[in-house]
């Protein structure tokens, strides 16, 4: 099971992905196409040409781990960068459309040093 978690870094490949590609291709297109480290714990997220699949890739202690979802009805939104936030992955895969989601500012110890 693949955790959301903010001390990893959530990469979004930009292009549709074939959906049968596995373990070795989709680690090829991330050592070719993105800029994580696929051995850092990254998570990397594939979404096809419909739209309506995602995957995402994880390396963990001892293996690559691949969670993939399927969606029957609707489609997933791409969000426009290639690099997003834990929250905004579980939006992603939610079905909230990040483009309409606005996160209001908070107190923040980086705005007071």
């Amino acid at each position: 099971m693949i955790s959301y978690s903010n001390t990893c870094r959530y990469y979004v490949y930009q292009d549709a992905c074939n959906m049968r590609y596995s373990f070795d291709r989709l680690g090829g297109i991330v050592n070719a196409h993105m800029e994580g480290n696929l051995l850092s714990g990254d998570i990397f997220i594939f979404i096809n040409k419909r739209k309506n699949q995602c995957k995402l890739l994880r390396w963990s202690e001892d293996g690559f781990e691949i969670f993939h979802k399927r969606l029957v009805k609707g489609t997933f939104a791409v969000p426009p960068n290639g690099q997003i936030e834990a929250y905004e992955l579980q939006l992603m895969i939610s079905g909230v459309v990040l483009e309409r989601y606005r996160k209001k500012k908070r107190f923040s110890i980086k705005n007071v040093v």
